[in-house]
C-alpha cells in the first residue's frame, strides 16, 4: 500500500540530513543516479536566463545542474512537501551563494505554478504524488511556448520477473517506494498533456526519462510516445 502524505513527510524528515549521501549507495547497484539527473536536465533544453521549476526538489540535488543551464540571470523554482528537505536545500543555496532560487513548501497537487516556465523537472518524485496526472496537466499549462516537461523516475519493467521487482522495491523502500506505485504511470500523463512526447528506458527498464513539449493551445496533445534509447 502506498504511503500517505503524512507518512511521506515523516519519512523524509528522518532522511533529510543524510539524504544526499544515502543516494550515492545506488552506485553500488550500478544505478548511475547523478548521470541520469544530468541527462534529465539536458533534456529540458534550457538556455541562459531561463525559468525552471523542480517538482519535489528535495535537498536541491538538481540545483547545480539547473544553475549551469540558466545562469545567474535565470530563475530556479523548487517545491517540496517536506520542511526538513527544504532546510537542506536552503543550506545548499546559501553555501553556493545563489540569489535566483525560490523555494516553496507545498504539496505538488496544490502548488500554484509560476507562469511562463521554460522547463519543469521532476526527478524520482512525481510517482509519489497520487494526483500526478493533474500535476502534469497544470504544469503543461504553465509552460511558455517551446518549454519542456521532463520526468525522471522509476517504474516496473514490462518483462521483469516478480522476484526482481520485489527486490527493486525492497532496495527503494527507505525512500517510500512500494509495489502499489507500479500502477502509476506519469509518462502516460506526459504523452496525454504535452506535444512530441518521448520516452527512454534505462537500467533494465526500472527507470525512465519522459520528455514532452509545451502543448499547442489550439490542438490536443498527441498521445503516442516515441520510444528512444538512453545514452
Amino acid at each position: 500500500m502506498a504511503i500517505t502524505r503524512s507518512q511521506t513527510v515523516a519519512l523524509y524528515r528522518r532522511r533529510a540530513r543524510h539524504y544526499d549521501s544515502t543516494t550515492r549507495l545506488f552506485d553500488v547497484f550500478g544505478f548511475a543516479e547523478r548521470r541520469y539527473r544530468a541527462a534529465a536536465v539536458t533534456a529540458l533544453g534550457l538556455r541562459p536566463g531561463g525559468r525552471v521549476l523542480d517538482i519535489g526538489c528535495g535537498t536541491g540535488l538538481n540545483f547545480p545542474l539547473l544553475q549551469q543551464a540558466v545562469g545567474p540571470g535565470g530563475a530556479v523554482f523548487g517545491v517540496d512537501l517536506t520542511d526538513a528537505m527544504l532546510i537542506q536545500a536552503c543550506e545548499r543555496v546559501r553555501r553556493a551563494g545563489w540569489s535566483n532560487v525560490h523555494l516553496t513548501q507545498a504539496d505538488a497537487a496544490a502548488y500554484e505554478f509560476p507562469p511562463a516556465l521554460d522547463g519543469i523537472l521532476s526527478t524520482f518524485a512525481l510517482t509519489m504524488v497520487p494526483e500526478f496526472d493533474d500535476v502534469v496537466r497544470r504544469g503543461a499549462d504553465a509552460l511558455a511556448p517551446g518549454g519542456r516537461f521532463v520526468v525522471l523516475d522509476v517504474k516496473r519493467p514490462a518483462r521483469a520477473p516478480s522476484w526482481l521487482v520485489r527486490a527493486g522495491v525492497l532496495v527503494n523502500r527507505p525512500f517510500g517506494v512500494t509495489l502499489d506505485l507500479a500502477e502509476r504511470h506519469p509518462w502516460e500523463s506526459v504523452a496525454r498533456h504535452l506535444r512530441n512526447p518521448r520516452l527512454s528506458e534505462f537500467y533494465h527498464g526500472f527507470a525512465y526519462l519522459a520528455v514532452g513539449e509545451a502543448p499547442n493551445r489550439t490542438t490536443a496533445a498527441p498521445r503516442a510516445l516515441v520510444a528512444g534509447s538512453f545514452t
